[in-house]
């Protein structure tokens, strides 16, 4: 089936990241296991559409969102291109399927109220700088949860106020850092000295190891729930509040494509969509009723 080349492929060739070949890996092997079960298939990459159809119907009775089965049968198209590339199938048998039809979902941001006051409810020693640092970088940055987590000591200039972030598909960017962030990076960096580390990584546990991605989704949650309402609090919804807050605030969309790592300007502009306080204040302030009131 070619499996092992294929992710190799993906590492070597595509630049993917770890997380993203898992979820191909994930993606691929649940299909795997339902051609065994269902169909008494071994080998996926002589399979017909008739398969993948009867594995989207599966995959929408286990009440899967649109949103996902499309991921997952994009991870097979990916698949079966590269199966074609090394000259092992001649077409795909995902060829003729067409994308179920996924209402977009739309992330709110935090407001820039919850953002400030988030700041007051940190501990003062070694896990509270760390975490505070955590929300701040990636609300001051707008950097990705794996970039932050992927963050080495020696990526950062204080003295030039500069981050050195290693993006998707491996791709290096140097992203500006706010003075009172590099200030406090550099606090934290003290009671970081404190600690017996094993890694040069920015953000390390209490035992000096490097931190895990479930770690700071966790932290995101546990302090805007202090603060927030919100149901969905996480490291993108940040990621979303810092393109927002900036083109809300005047920033040039262009400027924010870079600092985010996009590279078109299309996935930038998906934030001009959620300006909501500013749409509500032109509302109130412009609209003839509330003008006469």
């Amino acid at each position: 089936m070619y499996l092992s080349n294929f992710f190799d492929y993906l590492s070597k060739e595509k630049n993917f990241s770890n997380n993203t070949i898992l979820a191909y890996k994930n993606d691929i092997q649940t299909f795997c296991s339902f051609c065994e079960s269902e169909h008494n298939i071994k080998d996926v990459s002589i399979v017909n559409y008739s398969i993948i159809r009867s594995w989207v119907i599966n995959l929408s009775d286990l009440k899967l969102s649109s949103l996902t089965i499309n991921r997952k049968i994009s991870s097979l198209n990916k698949y079966y291109d590269f199966l074609i590339k090394i000259e092992k199938i001649i077409e795909s048998p995902t060829k003729n399927h067409k994308r179920l039809k996924a209402q977009k979902k739309i992330i709110i941001p935090f407001s820039e109220d919850e953002v400030f006051k988030v700041i007051d409810v940190f501990e003062i020693n070694f896990e509270g700088k760390r975490d505070l640092l955590i929300i701040d970088t990636l609300y001051s940055t707008g950097i990705r949860r794996d970039e932050l987590i992927g963050m080495k000591m020696n990526d950062v200039f204080l003295k030039e106020n500069m981050i050195k972030v290693l993006g998707k598909r491996n791709k290096e960017r140097l992203v500006p850092m706010l003075p009172s962030l590099a200030k406090r990076m550099e606090d934290y960096f003290i009671y970081r000295s404190d600690i017996s580390f094993n890694v040069d990584n920015v953000f390390i546990t209490s035992k000096g190891n490097k931190i895990g991605p479930s770690l700071v989704y966790r932290l995101v949650k546990k302090y805007f729930s202090k603060v927030s309402t919100k149901v969905k609090a996480s490291p993108h919804v940040l990621r979303h509040s810092f393109a927002t807050h900036l083109l809300n605030n005047g920033a040039d969309i262009n400027s924010i494509k870079e600092i985010l790592g996009h590279s078109s300007l299309a996935s930038t502009q998906i934030y001009t969509k959620i300006k909501l306080p500013k749409i509500i204040s032109d509302y109130k302030n412009n609209h003839p009723r509330e003008r006469n009131n």
